[in-house]
């Protein structure tokens, strides 16, 4: 599971990255202002969470039989996806639906934090 989640995690780090830079790059003179900052608040939840889903997967590697830390990187995972996944989808197409979708991942996000606490707590 360390290995699984670490390699997730820094791919979802770099594409924070790539897509903050494509932002900056590509999209400045397509997107509205407000587009834009959607576009960023997703970045900049998915490079949280990236880092979060790390420290996860080091957690993991020295505490393996928590259930707690696996269900909170899973979360992450999860969150990262829907969360800044339809916060992209809603800046790119102006599809307000879309943003219903987005508290979804923050809920799997608020979940993984839940979870990590638990582990820390050893209340499993």
């Amino acid at each position: 599971m360390t290995r699984i989640f670490i390699a997730i995690a820094a791919a979802f780090g770099g594409t924070s990255v790539i897509l903050g830079a494509f932002a900056s790059h590509a999209l400045k003179e397509r997107l509205s202002d407000r587009a834009l900052e959607i576009w960023e608040t997703g970045t900049k939840y998915q490079m949280y969470h990236a880092l979060a889903l790390i420290l996860i997967a080091l957690l993991i590697s020295r505490f393996p039989a928590s259930t707690s830390l696996v269900v909170a990187g899973y979360a992450f995972i999860a969150g990262i996806l829907i969360f800044s996944g339809s916060l992209y989808a809603l800046s790119l197409s102006g599809i307000k639906w879309l943003g219903a979708i987005t508290p979804l991942g923050g809920i799997a996000l608020i979940m993984g934090w839940i979870c990590l606490a638990i582990a820390a707590w050893g209340i499993e």
